[in-house]
């Protein structure tokens, strides 16, 4: 059991300048008796909470039992001894978790739990393009969909994209659906002298799409000892400003690993947040973005979810776009090690 000024002082180095992440004593104590109710039911119904680095603090630091990004997360759910699983993200990632525990019952708690990238791109689409290019390798970005996931040869994450791609035994490559991430990839390809054929999709992510070049060069202007930390789904034009590059578990590890004296976080403001309590002596600077997906799961919707699930949030995949779909995922454990 946990108090309001017990989990106040916990949170208090979170400051984001959003309403989001404002941790007053008042706060505080509305969220207490729902943060021990849930730690209290999940116990009894053997149940585990795994929540995105992204999703709102008193979620990650509250109720869940593995906080991480989407690869760390995919292990975690690969490696539970549960009955359910909660997923506190967006769909595709407890898709993930679904087709890595077929036999759990996998929950998503807001129903607003899409994903700008993971929708950009069907498995009708998939379709059609494995008959334009019949001799490519599909490798898919883990913000896909299941049934995505299930057309694809391998998986990868912002984690280990580069290696897998570089190193998949075939010369010709379609990678989806990120254009941003696919355009870094290639730079990457040619920087390296690699020879193999590459495309890649349209699709985007609103967050990290919004960054500007400009803004980096204002900041940097203003703060010269300032490192900048993006992450490999902003555009080029932004990597090439960029300090460090890597997922949102990599770009943690290295604030926490280096001293510079200020650090821009190019991804969603919850690695900020998540920041600001693991690393308090750390100073951030400039702004972030919130993604609306994320920040749509709360603690009150985990808690209806144990005491009364509602069948419409229930992860249901048939069991063969889970096999095709696992495949695609264990092919990206395979070449990821």
């Amino acid at each position: 059991m946990i108090t309001a000024s017990e989990l106040q002082e916990k949170l208090s180095t979170i400051s984001i300048g959003s309403n989001t992440c404002n941790f007053s004593l008042e706060t505080c104590e509305r969220f207490v008796p729902l943060i021990n109710k849930i730690n209290q039911i999940k116990q009894e119904k053997n149940a585990i909470i795994l929540a995105h680095s992204y999703v709102t603090p008193e979620i990650l630091h509250g109720v869940a039992d593995h906080v991480g990004d989407s690869f760390e997360l995919a292990k975690a759910a690969q490696n539970t001894d549960c009955d359910t699983i909660i997923f506190a993200a967006v769909k595709f990632m407890a898709e993930t978790a679904k087709i890595l525990n077929p036999n759990k019952k996998v929950y998503i708690p807001s129903e607003i739990n899409g994903c700008s990238l993971a929708d950009s791109i069907t498995a009708k689409e998939v379709l059609e393009l494995k008959k334009q290019y019949p001799d490519h390798a599909f490798i898919c970005y883990i913000n896909t969909s299941a049934e995505v996931k299930a057309l694809c040869d391998s998986c990868v994450t912002s984690s280990n994209v580069y290696k897998i791609i570089e190193n998949y035994p075939n010369e010709n490559i379609y990678f989806l659906p990120d254009q941003l991430m696919g355009k870094n990839v290639e730079r990457y390809l040619k920087s390296i002298g690699s020879k193999k054929t590459f495309r890649y999709h349209s699709g985007t992510c609103y967050v990290h799409e919004e960054y500007d070049p400009d803004m980096i060069d204002f900041l940097k202007l203003k703060n010269p000892d300032a490192a900048i930390v993006s992450h490999p789904e902003c555009k080029p034009s932004i990597i090439e400003k960029s300090t460090f590059v890597g997922s949102t578990s990599q770009m943690i590890n290295y604030v926490k690993e280096t001293n510079h004296k200020q650090y821009v976080m190019l991804t969603e403001c919850g690695l900020t947040a998540r920041l600001q309590m693991e690393a308090p002596t750390k100073q951030f600077i400039g702004s972030c973005t919130m993604c609306r997906y994320m920040k749509s799961n709360n603690l009150y919707q985990i808690l209806s979810i144990l005491e009364n699930p509602n069948p419409e949030l229930e992860i249901k995949l048939d069991d063969d776009t889970i096999g095709k779909a696992k495949h695609s995922l264990f092919e990206m454990f395979k070449y990821a090690s």
